[in-house]
């Protein structure tokens, strides 16, 4: 047989508002723990700005992580003058290149993809 209790309303709503708390409290912790451990990355908003403006994603992504286009080139083994290719938007690179850029930018694949309507 269940057991019943019979609460007000409002306990069982401030009740329901402290388990919200808590779960939100859980996850911004497990948040901040991942960024501790370095798994989690932290995005400046000019890098998001920048981003959303339609700024292409290689670009904004290399300048963040402070690179030059050689020196990616040749942490990514991409050739340069296909980077500057895709920086430009004259070439959107295969998927193998732009798993390779993404690799050596430490960020995923769909974040180089540039979204098409």
């Amino acid at each position: 047989m269940n057991e019943m209790v019979t609460i007000p309303k409002v306990e069982y709503l401030r009740l329901k508002a402290l388990d919200e708390d808590m779960s939100d409290l859980h996850s911004a912790t497990a948040i901040l723990d991942r960024i501790k451990a370095g798994t989690e990355d932290l995005i400046p908003s000019n890098v998001v700005d920048r981003l959303l403006d339609g700024d292409p994603p290689l670009r904004v992504w290399r300048e963040h992580r402070e690179l030059s286009q050689t020196e990616l080139a040749r942490r990514s083994g991409v050739n340069r003058i296909q980077l500057i290719d895709i920086e430009a938007g004259r070439k959107t690179g295969s998927v193998a290149t732009l798993t390779k850029l993404a690799k050596a930018l430490a960020v995923d694949l769909d974040d180089l993809v540039v979204a098409t309507d």
